[in-house]
């Protein structure tokens, strides 16, 4: 529940600075944060898969 809390938190941060950043530094930003999202979920993926075989 921290952990969701904090990226909500986050998220407004960035959201909030995003209209002062120029458009460069925003799509880099983006890029950065879709990146670990897709490792992140691509090792929940793969533990979960490993968890139901056992």
């Amino acid at each position: 529940m921290l952990f969701l809390v904090v990226a909500l938190l986050l998220l407004g941060i960035i959201l909030g600075s995003a209209a002062y950043l120029p458009w460069p530094v925003t799509l880099v930003v983006g890029a950065v944060i879709v990146g670990w999202l897709v490792v992140f979920a691509g090792r929940e993926r793969r533990r979960r898969g490993r968890t139901r075989r056992a």
